[in-house]
């Protein structure tokens, strides 16, 4: 028997079904974007539910913040090189920074509608 005293989970739980019941669950997990039958089985017994979240303005606003993030590095290596700063950096920053409220507003808003 294999020593479980180093995993997170030591203690294994079993149960049977039969091939309807495990089509079943597989396709629940499928639609659900869950790949581990483990983790989706353990989230259903502990929870109950499983909540996909599919919101595209989060993915949006995840690539958003990485351009943001690069140009705000170049408006910051240029300040560090010259130990200036112009008008339009930081019009541009806060054009970024309003860019990423509006985002999270948006992300919130929709968060707010799940019932």
């Amino acid at each position: 028997m294999p020593d479980n005293r180093n995993r997170k989970r030591p203690i294994q739980v079993k149960f049977f079904v039969d091939e309807k019941e495990q089509a079943l669950i597989k396709k629940k997990m499928e639609h659900a974007g869950i790949e581990n039958m483990s983790a989706y089985i353990r989230k259903m017994v502990i929870d109950g539910y499983v909540v996909k979240l599919d919101m595209p303005e989060l993915r949006e606003l995840t690539l958003r913040m990485k351009s943001i993030s690069n140009s705000e590095n170049q408006i910051a290596k240029r300040v560090n090189s010259t130990g200036n700063i112009y008008e339009t950096d930081i019009e541009e920053i806060k054009k970024n920074q309003e860019e990423i409220y509006e985002g999270i507003r948006k992300i919130l808003t929709s968060l707010s509608k799940i019932e």
